[in-house]
Parts: structure tokens; sequence; C-alpha cells
């Protein structure tokens, strides 16, 4: 059971898709809603604040990458894109419009189980800031301060709005400027993937990542550095 009562919301068009995640989520203790078109999701996820949501790809009406995009423009509440196998331009877009992980139909519920627990237990907490204590929680760099606990970045003197998981990668990098992570120990320490995952998620957050710091501020963007061929760190302006 969980250690509070989550609220997701699982947005698909077949029924017995829905009832199936419903069954093994509310027996994890979740508090489940449905919608069963991209109108309805929409309008209850702006509605109300759900801790996760479960979003099917190929819905009625506007489709789920149109869904998150328009959710993103307010909310930043995490979202697990749901795709047909194959879908792989889709997939690339639901990271492109903010989704912060896929499952691919037709999925194992144990693995549905286990990326919703990783993005719930990382985005209310981070457990990699456990390991880093630190009397500040705030990271301060010439271009770039994180105040971890408000979960505010500020680049350039102006705040930049970044979904969780977005803020969760920068947070990461910054806790140990100028050391290289290879795109493995990204998805496992990040995402919490020790056995799911495609490294192509990194990359689209990086880039993502960069794109928002870029409008507000060119200097902290150039901070997080493409190391070829291994991975990626957070290099501090000498």
């Amino acid at each position: 059971m969980t250690d509070q009562l989550n609220r997701i919301l699982v947005v698909d068009d077949e029924e017995r898709i829905r009832r199936l995640l419903k069954m093994y989520l509310e027996k994890e203790g979740y508090i489940i809603e449905e919608a069963e078109d991209g109108e309805t999701a929409l309008q209850k996820s702006l509605d109300s604040d759900f801790d996760l949501i479960l979003l099917d790809v190929m819905l009625p009406g506007i489709d789920g990458v149109e869904v998150c995009t328009r959710l993103r423009q307010s909310k930043a509440t995490p979202v697990i894109m749901l795709t047909a196998k194959g879908e792989e331009i889709n997939r690339v877009q639901g990271f492109e419009v903010g989704a912060d992980d896929y499952v691919v139909k037709p999925f194992s519920p144990r693995e549905v189980i286990y990326r919703v627990k990783a993005i719930l237990r990382r985005s209310s907490a981070t457990a990699f800031l456990s390991k880093e204590a630190n009397s500040s929680n705030n990271i301060v760099f010439p271009h770039l301060l994180i105040e971890h606990d408000a979960h505010r970045v500020t680049a350039g003197g102006q705040e930049v709005g970044l979904t969780p998981k977005e803020y969760e990668l920068l947070h990461y990098l910054a806790v140990s400027p100028d050391k290289v992570f290879s795109r493995e120990e990204l998805l496992k320490d990040v995402w919490n993937y020790e056995f799911f995952g495609d490294l192509r998620t990194v990359d689209t957050h990086v880039k993502r990542l960069r794109e928002k710091l870029n409008k507000v501020s060119p200097e902290s963007a150039a901070m997080i550095t493409t190391v070829w061929g291994v991975g990626y760190k957070l290099e501090v302006p000498k």
C-alpha cells in the first residue's frame, strides 16, 4: 500500500484497459479516476490536481500528445504515455511536449506499477538528495540558482518553468558539477529504472531542459555539456 492516497487519472478509450489499470492500481492503494477521450481528460486534469496521469496517445477527439501539450501550459502533473507497439514517433512527440515516461502496449501491469511508483516517489522528494548531506539546499552558479526546498529554478534572473523530471535532471547534474554521468547512470538515478527505460529518454529531456534555459539565459543552457560517447555534465564557467 502507498503511504498516502495518491490520485491517478487513467485515460484510454478502451474500457478493458481502463478496467485492468484501475484494478491493479487500486490494489496498490491509489485513488483512480477515468476518462475515455481527450477532451474529458484535459478538462479533468485542469479542474483537479492529480498526482499522476496515465495517458493513451491514440484517443478520439484530441489525442494524448495534444492533451499533454495543453496541460503543460499551466500544470506540471507527471504524465506517463501509453503507446501501441511501433508508435515510436508518438513516443518522441510525447517526450517533446513534456511527458515524463511511456509504456508500450501490450504492457505488463507490473511494469506500469513499477513506473508509477518510481515517478510518484520522485515527484515529491528526490531520492538522491538524501545521499547529499547539504546544510543549504540552494545551489548557486553565476547564471543559475536552484532552490531545492521550493523546487524553483532561476536562470539569468528569471524563473524557469520545468516539469518534475526536468527539474530532477538539472538538480542531479548540479549536485555534482563537472562530473560526467553516462546516460545509463542518469536513467538509473533520476528515473530510478534498473531494467526498464530507453536511453533516448535522457537525450530528449536534456534537449528540452537546454531549450527552456536558453530562452532566458544562454549562459546557463551552455553549462549542460554533452560529453560525446559518454553522457552529460553540468560544467561550471571558469
